[in-house]
């Protein structure tokens, strides 16, 4: 198998996927920041591809940024308190699955390398 790179969000307070959430993935070289691309979550809380698609992860530091403000605006928690939820990582074993998921409420998120 040849390393890719998925992502899952979970809204932890409504006990369901969060749809429509944007994310913005980044790659770092040194300080320059590179994006590599803009997704949207399904129904499901994943996007429709892989973020990095099978045999195209290198080493090295990604950014995700998460638009977890715009997915509570215009709920009870408008303006919502948190607003863009950045995960920086590291790809130590390109080869592999790494996969990225955010749990998330209007108050607080979490994450870990999933599988």
């Amino acid at each position: 198998m040849t390393g890719f790179l998925t992502t899952h969000v979970l809204d932890t307070a409504r006990g369901r996927p969060a749809a429509g959430v944007g994310i913005a993935l980044a790659r770092y070289a040194g300080p320059r920041r590179k994006l590599l691309g803009d997704f949207v979550t399904n129904a499901e809380g994943r996007t429709d591809e892989p973020l990095i698609a099978h045999g195209d992860l290198r080493a090295g530091e990604y950014e995700l940024v998460f638009a977890i403000g715009d997915y509570f605006r215009g709920d009870e928690h408008d303006p919502p308190f948190l607003d863009l939820v950045p995960i920086r990582f590291g790809v130590a074993h390109p080869s592999a699955h790494y996969h990225v998921p955010l749990l998330v409420s209007p108050w607080s998120y979490s994450t870990y390398r999933g599988s």
